[in-house]
């Protein structure tokens, strides 16, 4: 493909020409440098841990054709040679994400494209809206935090939002498959690297917004995480937002999209967005292994529907994906039909191991999501709530001593074990949890080893009990000095459940 085509959605300067200029044809795209190779295409990301600028010299000599930069690179070759064309852009993330799509044939223009954005529910809800279009025929693709779903292909996620060029190749993959739309999650870092750039959302929604995330590695403050979650709101051409949540009216600031709202109960705001969905008549659905919840869908549409995903923020998530499959025509009963069975791995996932208590995996794995967690299951009377959790090595200790102080106040028993102690003593993550619970009144025991403290939780259930194995999640393994071992909670439920039968 020529270079031309590849710049024309960006403003570039051109500052070495090469022997063809604009003329010249592009075999490749690489972000990597060693993966140059003649003819290819090579962009200059200032990354956090290494700048690619760095290595323009070494991409130059492998024969790349083309170098899109920020700053201006000497490569030092003095023998009189065209070198490669030399492209200066002001932002080589937004550029990269251009180009990409220009690469790929820009495949989102054959593809409805949803978004969905906030501090929590983004993967369960991108199931839920791609079970109910499923439900009605759509071919729908699915990228986010568990996976890449094309087609009958799934591909492990490294990134919540992979870097933009994977994006497009994506969306290419997935038109080739035969999707007509993609449902996906879009991050705060995602807007802010310019990984969702160079297409236009269908849909654009944002779930709900909490302080999060904010740090030296992520962002500086909530001000700034807000205003990156904001970036979808002039990104795409209908906005669907929870109208419940605190900061509406600064979410809805400078939005340049259609805006639509769902929530709970009556919409305060009515003049202000009139068209609104709403939840009424909420009622919790509760029995020994299974918990879910009932509710009616009023206002834009009119419905009864349940789901087999406890809490009020089930309510939010299967409400935001009601508000988008709304614009696709689906009617009532099939949205029922595919709500009701909705699975979500490592989200509240409940798995069936006896007739008296309940069990379920989430991913819950720091102080905000497992008191919202806890919190909600309580609203259940469950005769006891027991947790089982560790904390991740080579992280902020704080996070250990807030889980285990939320874990403290709010579960009737806590048992203490391994996450992923990476480079730790595991022992000394379980003493920091210990320290945080240890500002509570609440009873925990301590076991190391996963498997045989998901044992002891499932030996000691009480009728009536709750059981939440909080933290991996969707997770498969076990990282340990910084080597990642096989250890799905799933599997080690499973060979429990056998090893005590044989017992």
């Amino acid at each position: 493909m020529k270079l031309s085509e590849l710049l024309a959605d960006i403003e570039y300067g051109v500052i070495e020409a090469g022997e063809n200029g604009l003329e010249t044809e592009v075999e490749e795209i690489v972000l990597d440098s060693r993966k140059a190779q003649p003819g290819c295409l090579f962009v200059c990301i200032k990354g956090a841990v290494a700048d690619g600028h760095k290595f323009a010299p070494d991409v130059a000599a492998k024969g790349a054709a083309v170098l899109v930069v920020e700053d201006e690179i000497d490569l030092g070759t003095e023998d009189g040679t065209a070198g490669p064309v030399m492209v200066k852009v002001e932002n080589s993330r937004y550029a990269l994400a251009c180009i990409s799509a220009a690469w790929f044939g820009h495949p989102a223009r054959e593809l409805k494209t949803i978004g969905i954005t906030g501090t929590k529910g983004k993967t369960t809800t991108t199931y839920m809206v791609k079970s109910i279009l499923e439900n009605v025929g759509h071919k729908v693709g699915l990228i986010g935090t568990i996976e890449v779903i094309i087609g009958e292909k799934t591909i492990p996620a490294a990134n919540t939002t992979p870097e933009s060029y994977l994006v497009q190749k994506y969306f290419r993959e997935m038109v080739d498959a035969g999707c007509d739309c993609v449902v996906m999650e879009a991050s705060s870092q995602g807007f802010m690297l310019h990984r969702t750039a160079g297409f236009i959302f269908d849909y654009g929604i944002f779930t709900n917004i909490e302080p999060d995330h904010v740090g030296p590695n992520e962002h500086r403050d909530f001000d700034h995480y807000l205003a990156c979650k904001k970036m979808l709101l002039k990104q795409c051409r209908v906005g669907i937002i929870n109208r419940d949540d605190e900061h509406f009216e600064r979410i809805i600031e400078g939005a340049t999209c259609q805006i639509e709202t769902y929530g709970i109960g009556e919409s305060r705001h009515l003049e202000l967005c009139k068209k609104d969905l709403r939840a009424e008549d909420m009622e919790l659905v509760s029995q020994p292994g299974y918990l879910g919840i009932r509710y009616h869908v009023k206002g834009m549409m009119d419905f009864p529907v349940e789901i087999d995903i406890p809490g009020k923020f089930s309510v939010y998530n299967s409400m935001t994906a009601i508000a988008i499959c709304r614009h696709f025509d689906v009617d009532p009963e099939s949205i029922v039909e595919a709500l009701k069975d909705i699975k979500v791995k490592g989200r509240i996932e409940l798995i069936k191991v006896s007739d008296d208590f309940t069990l379920m995996i989430d991913y819950a794995h720091n102080a905000m999501a497992l008191e919202s967690l806890l919190t909600t299951l309580r609203e259940y009377n469950p005769h006891r709530l027991v947790t089982v959790f560790g904390c991740g090595g080579n992280r902020a200790r704080d996070r250990r001593f807030d889980m285990g102080e939320v874990s403290g106040n709010l579960a009737d028993l806590t048992i203490i074990t391994s996450d992923n102690p990476r480079n730790e003593d595991p022992q000394s993550i379980i003493d920091d949890i210990k320290t945080g619970i240890g500002r509570t009144d609440g009873k925990y025991v301590e076991i190391i080893d996963r498997k045989e403290a998901i044992r002891y939780a499932i030996e000691h259930g009480e009728p009536g009990d709750i059981i939440i194995c909080a933290g991996k999640g969707h997770e498969t393994y076990q990282e340990i000095n910084g080597v990642k071992h096989d250890m799905d909670e799933r599997v080690l439920i499973k060979e429990v459940l056998e090893e005590l039968r044989e017992n």
